[in-house]
């Protein structure tokens, strides 16, 4: 799975994926600030999954209709960053065959997977 993660994801979220073999592209190394918008569109131009801790990516994909291949949502404030990375490392892990085409929402007590199509 190739994940684009947002720069509101934790640095070391995006290193312990990558330590665990996930392929990751991380926007704060590519081109921090970019828009919302810009991120979707170079996560669907490379088919890529976002992964992100940013709320209004809901409101794109649902309520204006951007379509992507994949969201994964972290709700993890509070937590410390290890356990957030552990948290996202085994969900991913996990429900690897069930994120294509959906958008999750990883919280530190629960996993929901929604279908986009």
């Amino acid at each position: 799975m190739n994940i684009l993660a947002d720069e509101s994801v934790d640095k070391q979220i995006v290193d312990v994926l990558r330590d665990n073999g996930f392929y990751i592209e991380y926007i704060a190394e590519m081109d921090p600030g970019i828009s919302d918008k810009k991120v979707l569109q170079i996560a669907k131009e490379k088919g890529m999954v976002l992964l992100t801790a940013d709320k209004d990516f809901g409101e794109l994909v649902y309520r204006q209709k951007l379509s992507i291949i994949s969201v994964i949502l972290l709700r993890l404030s509070g937590s410390k960053s290890e356990q957030k990375a552990k948290i996202v490392s085994n969900a991913i892990s996990r429900h690897s065959s069930d994120i294509k085409y959906s958008f999750v929402v990883i919280t530190s007590k629960s996993i929901r997977i929604r279908k986009l199509f």
